[in-house]
């Protein structure tokens, strides 16, 4: 187990009471979600459409042989236009042995935080459901929104995608 000096500079933190996030920006916020849930950053490439499947749900694209759902978040979260170029970036995410790709506008850094430096969700005045909240951290001079990311796919609302997924595959 490694150590580090806290901001104080005086007081020692393990490692094991840190956990890393990695920061990503949809439209003007900043959003991070738990770095042990991420497989891999790539670029955006066409995806196969689902029928009738919520605007947000892009479609499934062939990742190394697994069929992959690909969510817009910027879409999910209405944080803006959503386009598709070079530039455009999914995060490729492990959850609950499942592979989700989401779609971001870019990916900032990794944040090492203590459960003490989150701050407890609001219960109003957000622009984003709060069930998928983990809470907010100021960094510098943006607030950062922390996303519970396995509560968020697993969600209902996501959930209509893998019923879609099977009667498409059968």
């Amino acid at each position: 187990m490694t150590t580090s000096k806290s901001s104080q500079g005086n007081e020692l933190v393990s490692n094991v009471d840190s956990r890393e996030f990695l920061s990503f920006v949809l439209g003007d916020e900043h959003y991070a979600l738990d770095i042990m849930s991420v497989k891999e950053i790539r670029g955006y490439e066409p995806v196969t459409k689902i029928a009738n499947a919520p605007a947000f749900i892009k479609g499934v694209i062939n990742l190394r042989g697994d069929i992959v759902p690909i969510v817009d978040l910027r879409l999910k979260f209405d944080v803006g236009d959503a386009t598709y170029n070079e530039f455009t970036i999914v995060i490729m995410l492990n959850v609950l042995d499942r592979i989700v790709g989401i779609v971001v506008d870019g990916v900032s850094d990794v944040i090492r935080l203590t459960d003490d430096e989150i701050r407890p969700p609001p219960e109003f005045g957000v622009a984003f459901d709060s069930r998928y909240l983990l809470g907010l951290v100021p960094i510098e001079e943006h607030m950062v929104i922390l996303v519970n990311i396995e509560r968020l796919i697993t969600s209902d609302e996501l959930g209509l995608l893998d019923a879609q997924m099977t009667s498409a595959q059968e």
